[in-house]
């Protein structure tokens, strides 16, 4: 995917690994300068370095988003560092499963906390940097059961549907202000995350990380008269629509 996101700056979420580092390390391809998010350090700085070997930029910087006060601190040190914001992932996110019978409340809380909570002050504190811009590309990820549902995933569904609430809502009202909000919806990617979620699934068959960033790239390819509002991506093997 061609694009040139030279000068821009961006920003993911759960930057360390799996569909997170894929990300970071096509927009840095592309030419933008990346401010990686987890609370990894060991996992960013890797990053890192493989961007810069690469020829890249980017700053790693450890976070828990689910402090608000470091999350708030993330963009802080995005605006006094490069004094713009063009482009934020929200990537990041958790899951547990299990029955809802049973399932332990303070479990949903953490979900709910990473999942939406923590999106919503993400994307409230990028608006807050693009819109006296009048640009930028807000991307988030959701998933497959930001749409349907699967048995023991119920706590998990409900802050991935929330997070599509919020990306609908969010890029009606900062439409007007040249900011684009997307969300990417993916079945089953191959990273740890799935292998704990659907153990059942064939690992042969997954979804490639880099498939996510190539739809992350496309977004930000198209021109200035294109939009699109949502991507689902699913395994190949699975049912259409």
């Amino acid at each position: 995917m061609q694009v040139d996101l030279t000068n821009q700056v961006a920003l993911v979420t759960g930057a360390g690994r799996g569909i997170g580092r894929s990300i970071s390390v096509a927009l840095a391809g592309a030419g933008a300068h990346v401010f990686l998010c987890a609370r990894s350090k060991d996992q960013i700085e890797k990053v890192k370095e493989d961007i810069e070997s690469n020829g890249g930029t980017a700053t790693a910087v450890p976070t828990d988003i689910s402090v608000e006060n470091e999350l708030i601190s993330l963009y802080q040190m995005v605006k006094g560092q490069r004094g713009r914001l063009d482009i934020v992932i929200n990537n990041a996110g958790i899951g547990i499963w299990g029955k809802l019978a049973d399932f332990p409340i303070e479990d949903f809380d953490k979900m709910v906390n990473v999942n939406l909570r923590s999106m919503y002050i993400s994307c409230q504190q990028a608006v807050k940097m693009m819109i006296p811009a009048r640009s930028g590309f807000i991307i988030n990820i959701s998933s497959v059961v930001g749409f349907k549902g699967y048995v023991n995933q119920s706590g998990y569904t409900a802050t991935k549907h929330g997070v599509m609430g919020l990306t609908k809502s969010l890029s009606a009202e900062v439409q007007e202000h040249g900011i684009c909000v997307s969300a990417i919806l993916p079945g089953g990617v191959d990273t740890d995350f799935i292998g704990e979620a659907r153990p059942d699934l064939d690992r042969s068959v997954l979804i490639s990380p880099g498939d996510i960033a190539k739809a992350v790239l496309f977004l930000l390819s198209l021109s200035g008269t294109a939009m699109v509002d949502q991507i689902y991506i699913r395994r190949r093997t699975s049912a259409p629509f």
